[in-house]
């Protein structure tokens, strides 16, 4: 009767991990084809950051809650929000993976920023 218990629980664990897995990939394609229908108002750098990363410079900013490209603000929120969705804390490993994503979206989005101003300043000496 152990054994019987045993292998419906392994079953249903499959079972659960196959809808995660198959929720985590639904969830990433709309978000990138929320990102690229958004990416066509975007500039084309951003825009493509968009789609690279997987979500918007809006949605990335609505993740942090940040409403403006400020590094200092926007490490303190990633490091406050992801130690709050720490799994080992109870938290969600989805939230956490978000969380994440939009770090890195607003990371390339100031990298993005910085180059262009290097650029328009570099010019503009010439």
């Amino acid at each position: 009767q152990a054994k019987y218990l045993a292998q419906g629980g392994v079953v249903g664990a499959q079972v659960v991990g196959r809808a995660f897995m198959r929720a985590l990939r639904q969830e990433g394609g709309a978000s990138r084809a929320a990102a690229d229908a958004r990416g066509h108002s975007e500039r084309p750098q951003s825009a493509t950051a968009s789609r690279i990363i997987g979500i918007s410079l809006q949605e990335a900013q609505q993740i942090l809650n940040v409403s403006n490209l400020n590094p200092e603000q926007i490490q303190k929120n990633y490091e406050h929000l992801f130690k709050v969705n720490d799994r080992g804390g109870g938290g969600s490993f989805y939230l956490q993976s978000k969380v994440v994503r939009g770090g890195e979206r607003l990371d390339e989005e100031l990298r993005i920023q910085a180059k262009d101003e290097k650029e328009k300043g570099g010019g503009a000496e010439t």
